[in-house]
């Protein structure tokens, strides 16, 4: 792209800035349109004749970073960026949200939604995605925001439950029927069974998946040797790594590939709502899939949006939203509705439980299981041996 090209991209996100922000009805908002269109108007003359690439406004850019216009008193946009199974849930709570608050301050929220797997969103905010609010598979990817300076530490305590804001555990997908009869984890390793997973390396979801795996060795008797050896054997039956939970999905259930399928136990349930006949199993030994939620704090305090992130954030935590997650498949946060007898038909009571806390915390487990040259890295160069 040339200077020119580069100058009226430039001058036309200033144009849509201010056409935004202006009233055309000031003396004001007038003259800065004028000045605008002007400076414009002699730009792309002066390319005309010598420039004949395509520009792209920026407001068709997904991960344009231009700066977006403060909230106004009447409304306000707000940008929530999550992992890819979250989609159905939130797409039940914002309607409820921007409801009450607009009951509640009289401004209208309208939000812009990005989805994909939690380490593709977590580089993406960080390289630039301008993000208010956060909701992503593991509080280690929000770690990594925190670190690259967008988020204050603490983020965790501005919230009940550490920050946690929906939960689930892993559930095992199988086949009509269950030809190959799989029952437990032990299974996954058996010859002649194809396990289809995402990539740790890209999925939040499979990280949780690998950790569960790992834990079912740990949390039965066994060390760490017959965990790697027992991961190895399952990471072997793996024919492919697709890069989050949904392609992970579409790969098993739309083309057909693999016997069984680790999936988030929320998603098989919306598998099942939505009228799709779906098998599975949930191993009694597992690991709670805990799910953080944090305002980005450099952006809202450059988007002018902090009160409604923060009042976004908090509704989440409330019975209303909680039972929208509920209803969607994830176990709920909120300990008086966990009890209720609607839940505790719904999801099938897990007999040992782990946490990331049994494993040493985040940042030690992305050290030793999924850095370059990890646990992961190992088990897989074993298997192309």
């Amino acid at each position: 792209m040339s200077l020119w090209q580069r100058s009226v991209k430039k001058l036309q996100a200033m144009a849509e800035h201010t056409t935004y922000r202006f009233r055309l009805n000031s003396l004001k908002g007038f003259v800065s349109l004028f000045l605008v269109g002007t400076v414009l108007s002699v730009a792309l003359a002066a390319c005309s004749g010598g420039g004949t690439g395509n520009t792209t406004s920026s407001s068709e850019t997904p991960n344009a970073s231009a700066s977006p216009v403060a909230a106004s008193k009447d409304n306000v946009e707000l940008t929530l960026v999550s992992f890819a199974v979250t989609k159905a849930a939130h797409e039940a709570i914002i309607p409820k949200f921007v409801e009450q608050w607009k009951k509640d301050h009289n401004q209208t929220v309208v939000f812009k939604q990005s989805y994909g797997g939690s380490g593709s969103q977590t580089r993406a905010v960080i390289d630039g995605l301008e993000a208010d609010v956060v909701h992503l598979a593991l509080a280690g990817d929000t770690s990594k925001i925190e670190k690259a300076g967008l988020i204050q530490p603490g983020w965790e305590k501005e919230v009940p439950n550490n920050g946690i804001v929906s939960k689930s555990v892993a559930a095992l997908v199988t086949r009509t029927g269950n030809p190959k009869g799989i029952k437990n984890w032990a299974d996954l390793a058996k010859d002649g069974v194809k396990l289809i997973t995402a990539n740790p390396k890209t999925s939040g979801v499979a990280k949780w998946n690998f950790l569960a795996l790992w834990d079912s060795v740990i949390k039965t008797g066994g060390d760490e040797a017959k965990a790697t050896d027992f991961l190895t054997k399952v990471y072997k039956n793996v024919p492919i790594l697709p890069k989050d939970a949904r392609e992970a999905t579409d790969t098993f259930t739309k083309q057909g590939q693999g016997d069984v399928l680790i999936n988030y136990e929320n998603e098989v349930i919306l598998a099942q709502q939505k009228g799709e006949k779906v098998e599975y199993v949930v191993p009694d030994v597992n690991i709670s899939i805990d799910n953080p939620i944090a305002v980005v704090d450099k952006n809202v305090d450059k988007h002018g949006t902090r009160e409604v992130a923060e009042g976004f954030v908090k509704y989440l935590y409330t019975p209303e939203a909680q039972q929208e997650f509920v209803k969607l498949g994830f176990r709920p946060v909120d300990e008086t509705l966990a009890q209720t007898k609607e839940v505790t038909d719904k999801f099938p009571k897990v007999k040992t439980l782990g946490t990331v806390a049994d494993l040493g915390g985040w940042s030690e487990i992305d050290k030793k299981f999924f850095a370059d040259g990890g646990v992961f890295d190992k088990i897989q160069a074993a298997n192309k041996r």
